[in-house]
């Protein structure tokens, strides 16, 4: 598994006074095409059988992306919130560099969406579909040419990525960006210390390895990505959660919706930065602790490693409950009181014992059960919570805000979203 042992997975996100809170990176299978999304609006699903691009798919360029329409298995559209609504809790599971390296973790968690009717973002890194023999064909800023802080994939295992990206958004999941070489720390060549324009670079390069992959390859048995790049990249992840400042001017010229690379967040809703919805990683519980974890799974092993992969293994039964149970309660503090989404990253790696992979499930399948139960919960991507946002009236999202981390509205929903005013908040909600 060469994109796990050369991985850098060392960058500091924000965590609460305390804690040791890292963000690390990866992304690492295949299978069939079908499945359902969750609604971002409010209708119930919409279904159907399985697509069939064959004619109706129209090559893009060399024929590594195409068109094939409208993407299947999305959401009837969504609508603003009525007067006295309660707001849907929704919640968002995303996955760093989602390249598959043969331990079977993307197909499982594709199952996973397809069983509860859910959709999920995959921040797919540029990178997992180049082979290593090309890799001169991208120059990183401020890095030589063809170096990377994680790994290339072997033929395979780009081949089984190709095979569940296309899988992915067949299935109503969203492809965003985790971009390519995963530089962090503080040295010159760091994804921290970019400019707007060296970002731009790396978005082009990144979107050159998804749009041309059957070229760089010369694979011309496999069957393409069926949808274009240029559309439907509306955001992404930075490595490491850093450089978000730089980058946005840039994912703001490209015409990006939102991006999810803020560390620190609190579980509040969210407000635009520079016109692109600001979706950061955020604060949740971390049960049996005096601090509060990032939410993602890398934070959790850093703060019961200490940045270990492969800790002992007695260490584990408890780990992995206390991570399961941080999200839990972050759903349940949300769900309970202020309703703001909840976003939670993770990566394809079996770190400790894969107890990270299992507690994430774990959460998971606590959240559809409360979903599966009546509770308006909604398991979306950020795209299709981003839809959500953009069609609400500016002054209840302005209100929203003003709620705090597990503050329940004073009279309770009906008299807070049936008034309209919002006073001391802004016409748009937008942050510089």
């Amino acid at each position: 598994m060469r994109a796990l042992s050369r991985r850098g997975m060392l960058g500091l996100g924000a965590g609460a006074a305390a804690a040791v809170s890292l963000a690390g990176c990866g992304g690492l299978t295949g299978s069939d095409d079908s499945g359902h999304a969750d609604g971002s609006g409010g209708d119930s699903v919409q279904g159907g059988s399985k697509p069939k691009p064959g004619p109706t798919a129209r090559p893009i360029g060399d024929g590594s992306t195409s068109h094939t329409g409208k993407q299947p298995h999305q959401p009837a559209a969504p609508r603003p919130l009525e007067p006295g609504q309660t707001p849907p809790q929704f919640v968002v599971f995303s996955w760093d560099g989602a390249g598959e390296v043969g331990n079977g973790l993307f197909p499982r968690f594709l199952d996973l969406a397809k069983e509860h009717g859910a959709s999920m973002t995959f921040f797919l890194s540029g990178l997992y579909l180049l082979p290593e023999s090309k890799k001169r064909l991208y120059n990183p800023p401020n890095n030589p040419r063809g170096a990377s802080d994680i790994g290339y994939l072997t033929d395979d295992h780009v081949k089984a990525t190709l095979k569940n990206v296309r899988r992915a958004w067949l299935e109503g999941h969203e492809i965003g960006t985790h971009f390519n070489g995963h530089f962090c720390g503080e040295s010159h060549g760091s994804v921290k210390n970019w400019t707007p324009a060296q970002w731009r670079s790396e978005i082009d390069q990144a979107k050159s390895f998804v749009k041309q992959w059957r070229t760089n390859t010369g694979w011309t048995d496999l069957p393409s990505l069926p949808f274009d790049y240029d559309k439907e990249l509306v955001g992404g992840r930075t490595p490491c959660l850093l450089g978000q400042d730089n980058l946005l001017p840039t994912a703001r010229e490209l015409g990006w919706r939102y991006d999810a690379s803020s560390p620190g967040g609190l579980q509040v809703w969210p407000r635009k930065r520079q016109g692109i919805w600001d979706l950061p990683l955020q604060q949740i519980p971390f049960p049996g602790r005096g601090f509060e974890v990032l939410s993602m799974d890398y934070n959790m092993l850093a703060n019961q490693s200490l940045n270990s992969t492969k800790a002992p293994a007695h260490n584990y039964p408890g780990w992995r409950k206390q991570s399961a149970q941080a999200y839990i309660q972050g759903f349940k503090r949300a769900y309970e009181t202020n309703r703001a989404p909840l976003f939670i990253g993770n990566h394809f790696e079996q770190w400790n014992g894969g107890i990270y992979m299992d507690a994430v499930e774990e959460a998971f399948r606590h959240i559809a059960r409360e979903k599966e139960k009546g509770a308006d919960v909604r398991l979306v991507s950020f795209r299709q919570f981003t839809d959500w946002l953009d069609v609400q009236k500016p002054e209840v999202l302005d209100k929203l805000r003003t709620l705090g981390v597990g503050q329940q509205p004073a009279g309770g929903w009906r008299e807070f979203t049936g008034k309209a005013d919002a006073p001391g908040a802004g016409p748009s909600g937008n942050a510089a």
